[in-house]
């Protein structure tokens, strides 16, 4: 595939993840007009991220078993399509029921989209260029918190909620358009199904590799899953201050994730994560030792948004090399164990906060960032006759 055609692809694929991201977090920042709406508790409508993220965890992991007869890219546009009517369904909903079930169903769509467009992004290039591709296609995720999230939210307090909720349906339909117009028809692999659980199990590696994401991501959300509550305990944050530094951690995070295919090239794929793994740990022993200055946390936050963005990608390719031949159902269980992680980060989070004060849940943090290094040091325990690097690996990837 020439280079000319190849960019648009991957950006109407990262286009696709920004309206997924879109639609698992902004509820987040309508939780107000939404609580008044439908006369249910704030606290009810933070329940919704919980619900979405415990529904694609459960289903990502079966969507490339039940969609195993679509191709690809049939189940990129199903998967969009899904999406789309979720948010509609959402934005018509006459009560708090309709709209968890509304949510249940966008993240039906979500598990079928998300993983199947980092497998498309590696195949569109070549193996040199596969991390690049991937942090290319996964920076419409980080995008997400730092463009979705904030305009969902405007629309939203302009408009209402409802009308957010079909923009960002619109925003899935658009990248639908551009999927089926700019990505080509792409080999199906090998067919999944779910006997094909066991030997992906198996593989060593893979699970101490999925067991790194689920650990990391809990680390992540100890304190940011509290991150409002965290700033204003520890640093006396305003909520203008508290915008400004989630502003601030987004866009290091997309600086970050566009380093990541660099990095990557240069250390390979263990060596990058290990990098992240280490420069994640210095960021909260800094929120542990630094003094209740509101500058120094925006630095150290930048400092943990760019080394957590620098480890997705990376992550991602290590699992395409450890599976060519079931990267969908890899990349699958590795998306579910980064949902589980967040759930499981966010109620570490909210239940240690009150116990330990903001002063010391960093170092609560420390337990699954410890657990998620020592994972990845097993995870590049290989058989005799294989190697631990991703790159070589990954040259078959682009045939599954």
């Amino acid at each position: 595939m020439s280079s000319r055609r190849t960019g648009p692809a991957l950006w109407a694929l990262a286009l696709g993840y920004l309206s997924f991201g879109t639609s698992s977090l902004a509820v987040v920042g309508l939780s107000a007009p939404i609580s008044e709406d439908l006369h249910v508790t704030q606290a009810q409508v933070g329940l919704l991220v919980t619900v979405f993220a415990a529904a694609f965890a459960l289903t990502a992991p079966l969507a490339p078993v039940v969609l195993r007869r679509l191709g690809r890219k049939s189940v990129l546009l199903t998967g969009l399509a899904i999406m789309a009517a979720g948010g509609l369904g959402a934005a018509l909903a006459p009560n708090y029921g309709v709209l968890c079930a509304a949510r249940v169903l966008t993240a039906l769509g979500g598990a079928a989209f998300g993983p199947s467009a980092s497998v498309a992004g590696s195949m569109l290039v070549s193996e040199e260029r596969r991390a690049r591709a991937l942090a290319t296609v996964f920076a419409g995720m980080t995008a997400a918190t730092v463009l979705g999230v904030p305009l969902s939210t405007s629309l939203g307090n302009i408009l209402g909620w409802r009308w957010a909720t079909v923009g960002i349906s619109a925003l899935a339909l658009l990248s639908l358009a551009l999927i089926a117009a700019l990505v080509p028809t792409l080999e199906r692999g090998e067919a999944t199904t779910l006997r094909a659980f066991g030997p992906v199990a198996r593989t060593p590696g893979v699970l101490p590799a999925i067991s790194t994401t689920l650990m990391f991501m809990a680390a992540q959300f100890t304190v940011y899953g509290v991150a409002g509550a965290y700033l204003t305990g520890r640093f006396h944050a305003t909520a203008g201050q508290v915008a400004l530094a989630l502003m601030v951690f987004g866009i290091a995070g997309v600086a970050g994730n566009a380093a990541a295919g660099r990095v990557f090239e240069r250390l390979g794929g263990p060596a990058t994560i290990t990098v992240a793994l280490a420069g994640f740990g210095t960021a909260f022993a800094a929120l542990l030792l630094l003094p209740a200055n509101f500058p120094a946390a925006l630095a150290a936050l930048a400092w943990w948004a760019a080394f957590s963005q620098l480890f997705q990608a990376p992550q991602q390719a290590r699992l395409l090399s450890l599976v060519p031949t079931q990267s969908g159902l890899g990349l699958a269980l590795n998306a579910s164990a980064l949902y589980l992680g967040m759930s499981l980060g966010s109620l570490l989070g909210s239940t240690l906060l009150p116990a330990l004060g903001t002063a010391w849940l960093p170092a609560a943090g420390f337990f699954p960032l410890a657990a998620a290094a020592v994972a990845h040091r097993a995870s590049g325990r290989r058989r005799p006759g294989t190697t631990a690097s991703a790159t070589p690996a990954a040259a078959t990837a682009g045939r599954a």
